[in-house]
Formats: structure tokens, sequence, C-alpha cells
């Protein structure tokens, strides 16, 4: 009788195996991105192809914010406008707060006339001291932003958080919901008033 148990639930065992192996569908490597080619080999690889706003500045429509304080896309051509340095910025020639209102460009936020680094030492003891503060443990730390006269020296490379627009056809589709607080933050920037949004500060 016990061996009859046993061997009913070897076989029930194996039965749901089969079944369940039966019921597994196949994916293929090539239909699990963008690429449909193989994944091995760059023979039948070709880049996507890809065309960028050509609309010069100022003839463009804003591209709304992916959300809440994203760094907004270039919806306009930037032919002509690299290299981007210290010394030679095109884009501050027509974002700067004391133009861009004029012209009806986007203007470059508080944040990015901002010094937020704390002044940071190290004690004798190995403490760590940020704005004369010892502190045990940095990421606790609130944020002090400093006000400066002129762009900060951290933000002046345009092109490290904003992009122009590339439109192509092979875009995976985007299902993810903007939610925004305020309707103006979907063209507005609000992070220098909730900086320290959401960290535990020391007193």
């Amino acid at each position: 009788m016990k061996l009859t148990k046993i061997t009913l639930g070897f076989f029930t065992a194996a039965t749901i195996l089969i079944i369940g192996c039966s019921a597994t569908q196949t994916i293929s490597e090539e239909s699990l991105g963008i690429r449909k080619t193989s994944l091995y080999s760059e023979n039948d690889a070709f880049p996507v192809k890809t065309e960028y706003i050509k609309k010069a500045a100022g003839e463009s429509k804003l591209i709304e914010r992916a959300f809440e304080n994203a760094p907004p896309m270039i919806p306009h051509n930037v032919e002509g406008m690299y290299p981007i340095t210290t010394n030679n910025n095109a884009c501050t020639g027509c974002h700067l707060p004391a133009v861009a209102e004029a012209i009806n460009a986007t203007v470059i936020p508080q944040s990015h006339f901002t010094n937020f680094r704390p002044d940071t030492s190290l004690a004798k003891n190995g403490k760590i001291a940020k704005e004369g503060k010892a502190v045990t443990n940095t990421s606790d730390f609130k944020v002090i932003g400093k006000p400066l006269t002129k762009l900060s020296g951290t933000r002046f490379n345009c092109t490290q958080c904003h992009v122009p627009q590339s439109m192509t056809s092979s875009a995976p589709k985007n299902e993810f919901e903007v939610k925004f607080r305020a309707v103006e933050h979907n063209k507005k920037s609000n992070l220098i008033d909730n900086i320290n949004e959401g960290v535990d500060t020391i007193n």
C-alpha cells in the first residue's frame, strides 16, 4: 500500500512536470529588445534610423518634462552650439534669466546658480565635519545652498543633463504616467524649494 502511494506520487509529479514544460513558451533573445538581429554577430546589425528636431531655437515647441524636476529636453536644433565650455557656452545666450523671459526661452533655474557643495573637512579623530559640524552619517546632512552671482561651475556642461529629442518609430512605448503636484511643474523647475525633500536632517 505504501509503495503504491509513492508510485502514484511520482506519477502525479511527472505528469505535472510534463504538462508544465509543454505549456512553456519559448522567447527568442532577439525579441527582448529594440534590436531584432542576432546578439552574437554584428553582420546584420545596423543603427536604427533616427532624426533630430531641425527647428531652430525660438521656432520649436516646448517638450513636457518626463517627471517633476526632470531636466527638460532640448526642443531645437543644436548644430553649431558645440563644444560647450566654461568660457564658451551658446546655451546661456538665450537661457540666462536676464534674457530668457524676454525671448520666451526656458529660464535656467535658481538651482544652477547655487553651490550645493558643503565645506567638508576631516578631523584628527577621523570624523567628517560638514559646514563645521561633525557628522556620523553624511547622507543625513541637510543640503545647504549658497547662492552664486553666476552659473555654478558644476552646471556649465548643459548637455550632461539636457539632450535633443531623437524621433524614431522603433522606440518602445512609454507607459509611465506622469503626475505633477502642480500644473506649472511640467514646464518649470522647483528643485531649489524642495532640495531636502525626503532627507532626514541632523540637528
